[in-house]
């Protein structure tokens, strides 16, 4: 059974994954197709020790002949968005109906099941953007037979698997004289090696806005640092079922799975962690630039009080004295009803004694150290 269903645009799908569910009541193995998916390109990789051979599949049923040899046979299918093709491949991989729907029905954890002669993985894959400080994601999905690889990915434009076809074209390293659990390991640890380029980037976009809370802290900053802690959300997200994934494939083990691929194994297995405690930290620098900004904003506002506090101290004894000569004493009736209104200096003196007034206090704020700035910190911490 396939269901219909339209995702959010993809320019926004680059942060944000939408999950999909079956509806109560849903027949198991009912395969979700989004109408926006792009059509799905098939590659086969069928190589051995000695031979490769890379091949543009146009029909599922062209991979049959190649499973059948003893050869290693990568079957790399990306894009989601032709049910039949989908259904055709699953007839041609002879997959469980649950596994057709982990593997084509966006938003699954990461997770390992053991189907006797198939192995289905479920990873999430991240790739940094070009020109920007975000990250693509999508699911990566990994079907390991006895002679076979399957993977499907949600799209063509983005993957981190080319280091590996490369491997297996020029024959680098020991890729093309191992079996299919070995190449399995391969992309799964170029999968989890991704997350490092995309945690780079994030290390250095935390350190610019570290530099701007503390210099000059603005709203911007602060949706900055907000939209910084909901992309790390995302990444931990994506790693912390992966590593248990791992975690429980090294556990529990696999027939399909040979000793010295386990071995590999917890490679990745550590790489995952390091992952996961450097989005950890990350996260924790986030919240502390949050704190950091409430507090500079903060004396930023204690700053703006004490000046104003300044300024009203100032003014004070000044309007004081200038309510005192405001007032409207009769000289003639008495010598003591206020004699200096008629002095012939009665004016300049009294700006004079307002001004003295206004410096003195402005020297007894800066002797008493009221006056400097306590907002800002300099870039030697002192």
């Amino acid at each position: 059974m396939v269901r219909k269903i339209r995702r959010i645009p993809k320019a926004v799908k680059k942060f944000y994954k939408k999950e999909f569910y079956h509806q109560p009541g849903t027949l198991p193995g009912t395969i979700i197709v989004d109408v926006n998916a792009e059509e799905p390109t098939i590659c086969l990789f069928d190589y051995n020790q000695n031979n490769c051979l890379r091949k543009q599949i146009e029909v599922p049923e062209e991979c049959t002949t190649y499973l059948d040899q003893e050869s290693v046979s990568w079957v790399d299918v990306q894009g989601l968005g032709n049910p039949d093709i989908l259904q055709r491949l699953g007839k041609v991989f002879d997959l469980h109906p649950l596994v057709l729907e982990d593997v084509v029905n966006m938003g699954e954890r990461p997770k390992i099941e053991d189907y006797e002669d198939q192995l289905l993985i479920i990873s999430q894959m991240v790739v940094p953007m070009a020109k920007n400080c975000g990250f693509y994601s999508e699911q990566v999905s990994f079907v390991l037979g006895k002679h076979y690889l399957l993977t499907v990915q949600e799209e063509p434009e983005h993957d981190c698997f080319e280091g590996v076809r490369l491997r297996i074209e020029r024959s680098k390293g020991i890729i093309r004289k191992q079996g299919a659990d070995y190449l399995a390991y391969a992309l799964l640890d170029a999968i989890i090696d991704g997350f490092f380029p995309v945690l780079e980037l994030y290390g250095e976009r935390l350190e610019e806005l570290e530099e701007e809370v503390i210099l000059n802290p603005t709203r911007k900053t602060l949706q900055q640092i907000y939209q910084v802690r909901r992309e790390l959300l995302q990444l931990r997200r994506a790693i912390w079922p992966q590593r248990n994934a791992i975690s429980s494939l090294i556990r529990d083990g696999s027939e399909l799975i040979g000793t010295e691929v386990q071995i590999y194994l917890r490679d990745c297995y550590d790489h995952a962690v390091q992952v996961m405690d450097m989005v950890e930290n990350y996260r924790e620098l986030a919240s502390g630039l949050m704190d950091v900004y409430l507090s500079a904003v903060s004396n930023k506002m204690n700053e703006i009080m004490k000046l104003l506090t300044v300024v009203s101290a100032i003014f004070i004894p000044l309007t004081f004295v200038a309510g005192i000569y405001g007032m409207n004493f009769n000289t003639e009736r008495s010598p003591y009803n206020m004699p200096e209104l008629n002095w012939y200096w009665g004016y300049p003196i009294c700006l004079a004694v307002m001004a003295a007034i206004a410096f003195g206090l402005l020297f007894f704020f800066w002797r008493r150290g009221w006056l400097k700035d306590s907002s800002t910190i300099n870039q030697d911490g002192k």
